[in-house]
């Protein structure tokens, strides 16, 4: 063998193992979950961008909860609210609402939307308020108006619907807004792939925003229930 040939060799090797690794690490990042004995309890959230859901597959794939987007900002009303929830709920699933909140509308509107839509139901998940930088406006307000909205908003549907309302919060916005606030409500974690680094009372925790699951055509988010918490309790 000629000193091109080993040359030409080692490069092929270097790729072919290079492609393997590639190929490994995305297969593993992709299909990784938390241990299902420490997190028994599985569960996923869904909006009109899924498409059509078939609810009786869904609930057979290990699936007990769902959340669904009802509404977003001060006039936004998800178009597959109504079918999804009446979906799931045939299908036996336990099943909530979310709002996403706008950081540039106020607080009272957003409610006054989100209640607009979300059932009269003492048997529902907790709402959600869904706080994110991410896809929001972008005016960027200081913490102590956003504070107030977000407290206006909560008050409102707490009132109403006589539940504790759930923040999910990715990092940014808890770190940029929620901590140390004194807005202490139950937290939704954001965490990809790794275990949250969020204080120790949060509730639900999304692992996942690339997930697969039977009766969904594409990518959903995937979730799983602190494993000292139980459904009765979201339903607080």
């Amino acid at each position: 063998m000629n000193l091109l040939q080993a040359i030409l060799r080692t490069m092929f090797y270097v790729v072919v193992g290079g492609v393997i690794s590639i190929v490994g690490a995305a297969f593993f990042f992709m299909n990784w979950e938390p241990d299902r004995d420490d997190f028994p309890v599985r569960g996923i959230d869904v909006s009109h961008h899924l498409g059509d859901i078939d609810w009786a597959e869904v609930a057979s794939d290990d699936v007990a909860f769902v959340y669904m987007k009802a509404s977003e900002g001060g006039d936004f009303k998800d178009s597959a609210f109504e079918r999804n929830w009446a979906g799931a709920g045939s299908a036996g699933l336990a099943r909530g609402a979310y709002h996403f909140f706008s950081l540039c509308e106020p607080g009272q509107k957003q409610a006054e939307n989100f209640l607009s839509v979300l059932p009269q139901d003492s048997d529902m998940l907790a709402p959600v308020l869904d706080l994110e930088l991410a896809r929001n406006c972008a005016r960027r307000p200081p913490a102590a108006e956003v504070l107030r909205e977000i407290s206006a908003f909560t008050t409102l549907v707490e009132a109403a619907r006589g539940k504790q309302v759930i923040f999910y919060a990715p990092a940014e916005f808890y770190e940029a807004y929620l901590k140390g606030s004194g807005l202490n409500r139950r937290l939704w974690a954001r965490s990809i792939w790794h275990s949250p680094d969020y204080p120790s009372d949060w509730v639900l925790w999304q692992y996942h925003d690339r997930g697969r699951v039977t009766g969904i055509e594409t990518d959903v988010d995937l979730n799983v229930l602190n494993s000292e918490k139980s459904l009765p309790e979201l339903k607080m």
